[in-house]
């Protein structure tokens, strides 16, 4: 529901103010009180521009309004009810009074009809010109300057040597373990709490992939779960080759002692930062901890180039065999010469120009997510069964996702997100573990602890709520009444 304060205007406030009033709440409505502040009617700015077509001037008041006495609400009517309402009565917008007949509120038919996506692009006015000198330069296939600014760009802003454009974040994670001579046979550990993209690239190369749980703290990985699986494979005469630790809904996990498990045991360390751009882990960017890291550009993630990734690395070497081999390995002569596999991993001038527009916002969008996560925390921080993602102390999360958990004898997840869904809002669980995937069936995994498996729990319980930089505080209110009234109807 809109605040109506902005919406207030007097029988005797000229034309002019009505106007400019109109213009900066973009709500299409005025709120017309009469002396006594209750409301008389509704003001359009048709209302306006009949006024002025029979002769009144922009310093004429509103006095000559005719009556008309809207259909109004009572303050509680819940959302749905007041949507049934404006679809019965063929009405864009109903005001919401109190006892006494004064403004309390305003419902728009356009903010409840129209649905609130988890997490969507949010464009600024920077990309346009970047995506048009690709056009006008003609230079819309894969490279180009573009290519090489946003690789420039992303490297400097987390603190990196080297980066190589890519089609994807999974591109990224795959040329990391190619890079890296992960093969047949070799053992891979991941993340279990991920996406599937996470996982996958071990089996591009034939790997043998090992899930770890996460622990309480971060959602993120298990430092003494990865500790008990590294020394079970020793006890087995087993080594594990690689490690691929992702960073979950924008929150670094605890990197020094993964760090030092994975050095003690000749393990290489990739971070899948995919979800975490942008995040911190004691003053250092995420994607940066390990000796190779993978952003995503997805259309959903906190910056987007539609669909594109980035492979990052301090070492220059690597970045520039991943930029070979996503080229499709060709070798430098003047015909097409090959003598290994390559890919058709690299991100178009074009893509790469909507990324330079995006990554000059990057902490904008940030701090409007971190807000989105702040709000839903304080405005649901009293309800009974609900539980939000921890805030690690060693650094900064992004809440790329605001995820929370249910007390199943309150809500399950499931169902929750489909009363949300009649509310036209969407909401998604947590990822369904790895080795609880169909794909995954029979690979080794390692608990938390033993016989307490944190990831098990948080898919049994989490869900996540949107959370795009662009969400409006409107969207945000409506979210948080629709998700009060699912916890009071579970």
């Amino acid at each position: 529901m809109r605040d109506s304060r902005p919406l207030v205007i007097a029988r005797a406030a000229p034309i002019r103010e009505a106007l400019k009033r109109l213009n900066d709440t973009g709500a299409g409505v005025l709120l017309l009180v009469g002396e006594d502040g209750r409301l008389e009617r509704t003001v359009t700015d048709g209302d306006l521009r009949r006024l002025l077509l029979a002769g009144e001037g922009l310093d004429g008041s509103l006095a000559r309004l005719p009556e008309a006495a809207p259909r109004t609400a009572p303050l509680g009517i819940e959302e749905g009810e007041a949507l049934g309402l404006m679809n019965a009565e063929q009405i864009d917008q109903l005001p919401i009074i109190d006892a006494d007949g004064r403004p309390a509120g305003l419902y728009l038919r356009r903010d409840l009809d129209r649905k609130i996506l988890l997490s969507t692009p949010h464009m600024s006015d920077f990309e346009r010109a970047y995506v048009e000198e690709a056009f006008r330069t003609n230079w819309v296939a894969p490279l180009g300057p573009n290519v090489d600014a946003f690789e420039r760009e992303l490297a400097a802003y987390v603190g990196i040597g080297h980066a190589a454009a890519l089609s994807s974040g999974t591109a990224a994670l795959h040329l990391a373990l190619v890079l890296l001579g992960i093969g047949p046979g070799d053992i891979v550990l991941t993340s279990s709490l991920t996406f599937v993209a996470s996982a996958n690239p071990i089996l591009y190369q034939g790997a043998s992939p090992v899930f770890i749980d996460s622990e309480p703290e971060s959602w993120n990985l298990s430092p003494a779960a990865l500790e008990r699986a590294l020394a079970d494979l020793g006890r087995q005469g087993r080594r594990a080759k690689a490690l691929v630790v992702v960073h979950l809904y924008g929150q670094s996990a605890d990197m020094d002692p993964i760090a030092a498990l994975c050095e003690r045991h000749g393990v290489a360390l990739v971070e899948d930062a995919a979800e975490s751009l942008g995040a911190t882990y004691k003053e250092r960017m995420t994607g940066t901890l390990a000796r190779l890291g993978a952003y995503s550009f997805n259309g959903n993630k906190i910056i987007t180039t539609s669909g594109g990734g980035m492979l990052v690395s301090n070492d220059g070497a690597l970045i520039e065999r991943a930029r070979k081999l996503s080229t499709q390995a060709r070798e430098p002569a003047p015909h097409y010469e090959h003598t290994e596999v390559g890919y058709n991993y690299r991100m178009s001038n074009v893509l790469a120009g909507i990324g330079r527009g995006q990554l000059r916002v990057i902490e904008e969008r940030v701090a409007a997510r971190r807000r989105v996560f702040e709000r839903y925390r304080e405005a649901l921080g009293a309800e009974e069964g609900l539980a939000w993602m921890p805030d690690a102390p060693y650094g900064r999360a992004t809440h790329w996702l605001s995820a929370c958990t249910l007390d199943p004898k309150r809500a399950e997840p499931a169902g929750l997100a489909a009363r949300l869904a009649a509310d036209g809002i969407e909401a998604r669980r947590l990822w369904k573990p790895m080795h609880l995937q169909p794909l995954f069936k029979g690979r080794p995994y390692y608990p938390h602890a033993p016989g307490r498996s944190v990831s098990d729990d948080l898919f049994a319980r989490g869900l996540c709520l949107p959370s795009g930089s662009n969400l409006s505080e409107e969207q945000q209110e409506r979210i948080i009444a629709a998700l009060r009234r699912a916890l009071r109807a579970a």
